[in-house]
């Protein structure tokens, strides 16, 4: 049996409210106690910036500070009885063994990023550990790796790689405030992905803090768990707070163009000959399809839909112009469409920033574009029809504040084996969909979460079957949830198979052996399955 998000919010504060006060006081008072013995730390003294109560002043905005989807930020949403924003790796330790002394459910956050809040929302006592104050980034440009801490954002990360080397990058995404703890934990999308595969297709190594509070390595934690929580989700196995990544070359010259078509000027077309050849191009060159809805072009007050075919090429126009050419000379692209620039400009210029100013803006690790939205994704085997197009434009034209992402895989992504981590989707897959609708009120939600089902939906023809794929760093609690920590692994494989496939088993057998009492708990966390 499923559960919706709705029923999930309102079962979660039903049973988050109907908790004794008594006892959840009495357990955070027992971890502070716990926690200050072992880290010397006092919640009296300001400057520690480690330890937050909510009768802490600054409280309400740390624990805002990262949250995307205000989805999750309402009065009603469950809040935890203590934040805890580590210094180092002892703190960490502190707060996994004081948690479990209490019978205290952790949440991990880095950067907030989580589609449905589960970094930071929780229907039982919890904490977060937060690892925003855990960012240091060492660059080692001569032997093409870096060790950079979950609490990084992608954004710092580049910039710092910017500041060694101007041909060198890392292949992950493109939103520069995610957290680099959960976008590699749970594999890592970018505009690289086709050249060099996943974010977490490129760790090395790791440090983490287990269920009994120790700090392992890629060595001492073993094959078995480094394979799991390179996109398996490492929430599910420990607190990650340190990554080996290998850096990957880039020319010192790139290529971006944006070519927007309507349904006017031929768009239909145009994205039925995307499918047949993007995932066929070189491994240089990234073309993602955005389709969303804009204003009628006569000025009346009717909608129309606007493919836009962005691209990254990793090369100079003249090569690309060649490509396209002999690969889809439909799209028309000329001289005029191409701007060349260094790897790092494009990062900023897919990311929506100006790419003539500082790259310092990379560092500003605050979102000003959070909103209320809910999104879901889809994996394509075979090119959707014209006449499949032509219906999801009807459906998509009748909301304004929805769109659609298509990224083509392929390349890279299908020379990777499925079991190589976690993350299955590979060969046999054209690309993926991601389908996104946003609101501005909270009283909304449950016009727009249910427009997008209905999106989702029409698409069931379209898209991967059995299961019907999805990917976890698109989360999406529509496809299930644990109820409690006794789930079986029968009644989590509704959701795990569609994100992990046949990894979900391994996934589940890793989890019983690292973390039997299954401490690392969460609504779509890994469930336990002994071998």
């Amino acid at each position: 049996m499923k559960i919706s998000v709705f029923g999930f919010l309102t079962l979660a504060f039903l049973l988050f409210v109907s908790i004794p006060s008594a006892t959840s006081d009495s357990a955070s008072i027992n971890f502070l106690k716990c926690f200050q013995s072992k880290t010397n730390l006092s919640v009296s003294n300001s400057s520690s910036n480690v330890i937050f109560t909510t009768t802490t002043p600054s409280y309400t905005s740390v624990l805002q500070s990262s949250a995307q989807n205000l989805r999750f930020v309402t009065k009603s949403t469950p809040k935890p009885q203590l934040i805890i924003r580590p210094l180092d790796k002892s703190h960490i330790q502190a707060a996994v063994t004081c948690s479990k002394e209490n019978n205290i459910n952790i949440r991990i956050r880095s950067g907030g990023h989580d589609y449905e809040g589960l970094s930071f929302v929780s229907h039982i006592p919890f904490i977060i550990v937060d690892l925003s104050n855990l960012r240091s980034i060492k660059i080692d440009i001569e032997n093409q790796i870096s060790w950079v801490d979950s609490g990084t954002t992608l954004g710092e990360l580049y910039h710092a790689i910017s500041e060694k080397s101007n041909i060198y990058g890392f292949p992950a995404g493109t939103c520069s405030t995610v957290g680099v703890g959960g976008h590699l934990s749970g594999g890592g999308m970018g505009t690289m992905c086709r050249k060099y595969g996943l974010a977490a297709d490129n760790v090395i190594d790791a440090r983490i803090v287990d269920a009994n509070g120790r700090v392992l390595n890629r060595k001492s934690m073993g094959e078995d768990p480094f394979w799991a929580i390179r996109g398996g989700g490492g929430a599910s196995f420990g607190i990650i707070f340190s990554w080996k990544i290998k850096l990957v070359p880039v020319p010192s010259t790139v290529t971006v163009f944006l070519i927007q078509k309507s349904l006017e000027q031929g768009a239909t077309k145009f994205v039925q000959k995307w499918q047949l050849v993007a995932n066929k191009l070189s491994k240089d060159l990234f073309i993602r399809v955005i389709i969303g809805v804009a204003d009628s072009a006569s000025g009346n007050s009717n909608k129309r839909i606007v493919v836009t075919f962005a691209a990254v090429f990793l090369g100079r126009c003249e090569q690309l112009l060649t490509m396209m050419e002999n690969s889809f000379h439909e799209l028309g692209v000329e001289q005029k469409d191409c701007i060349e620039m260094s790897w790092i400009q494009s990062v900023l210029y897919v990311a929506g920033f100006s790419t003539e100013g500082s790259y310092d803006v990379l560092l500003n690790r605050n979102n000003t574009n959070k909103s209320y939205f809910k999104v879901k994704l889809d994996y394509v085997t075979e090119p959707i029809s014209e006449e499949g197009l032509e219906g999801l434009w009807k459906i998509l034209v009748e909301q304004e504040s929805g769109y659609m992402i298509w990224t083509p895989y392929s390349g890279r992504m299908s020379e990777i084996s499925e079991f190589e981590i976690p993350f299955p989707h590979r060969s046999g897959n054209l690309y993926e969909i991601q389908y996104m609708v946003t609101w501005e009120a909270e009283g909304e939600t449950e016009e727009h979460v249910n427009w997008i089902r209905r999106l989702y939906g029409y698409m069931t023809p379209f898209v991967s079957k059995n299961p019907r794929s999805a990917y976890l760093n698109y989360r999406d609690l529509d496809l299930g949830i644990n109820r409690n920590e006794n789930e079986s692994y029968g009644q989590a494989s509704d959701w795990g198979l569609k994100y992990f496939n046949s990894n979900f088993k391994r996934l589940a057998q890793i989890k019983a052996q690292v973390d039997p009492s299954n401490f690392f708990w969460y609504e779509q966390s890994i469930p336990l399955l002994l071998s």
